[in-house]
């Protein structure tokens, strides 16, 4: 099934489309609430109820831009929303300075897996933000407008998680659960 022959079967609510379009994109989609939300059973969740919207709103997407990227920023919202009520996301901001070790990279050969468990542990807004910022590729304006903070707020947010990341990456500060 083309993607254009599964959006239009979605918008005639044909469960064959809706399945198609589920086995499709559930994969890459799970892995983009797990990078936002710290478990299985909350990433599961977002996912599913990513999907209703999905469902519900796919008469919205006008054919601008990838059809991927339309599914992806409604599973973002999700999972920024399940953060939001689930995990206080009201961004909580270190007193202490943070200084980045210079000349200490990341290690080239972490798996994604190793990786995805240590974003997991950065606090609820450093994670956002992060995962925004580096790996969405939102900027730094339109991250305070989806979380209704400041682009100072963002970019403070970033760089300390940034920091935090590479702490834990070199060894010099224990991942807490």
């Amino acid at each position: 099934m083309t993607e254009q022959e599964l959006i239009a079967g979605c918008q005639k609510a044909e469960s064959k489309a809706q399945k198609c379009l589920y086995e499709r994109f559930a994969s890459p989609m799970y892995g983009v609430c797990l990078r936002y939300l710290k478990n299985q059973m909350d990433a599961e969740e977002a996912l599913l109820n990513g999907f209703m919207k999905v469902y519900q709103n796919i008469d919205k997407f006008e054919g601008k831009g990838s059809f991927e990227g339309w599914v992806r920023r409604i599973m973002v919202n999700e999972a920024l929303g399940f953060l939001r009520k689930k995990e206080s996301l009201y961004l909580s901001i270190e007193d202490d300075h943070v200084q980045v070790a210079g000349g200490m990279g990341a290690d080239n050969d972490l798996a994604e897996g190793e990786l995805l468990e240590l974003l997991r542990t950065l606090p609820a807004g450093y994670r956002a933000v992060f995962n925004l910022y580096a790996i969405e590729g939102y900027s730094h304006k339109e991250i305070a407008d989806m979380l209704n903070i400041t682009e100072g707020t963002s970019k403070s947010q970033l760089s300390k998680a940034r920091a935090m990341l590479q702490r834990r990456l070199t060894g010099r500060e224990a991942v807490a659960s």
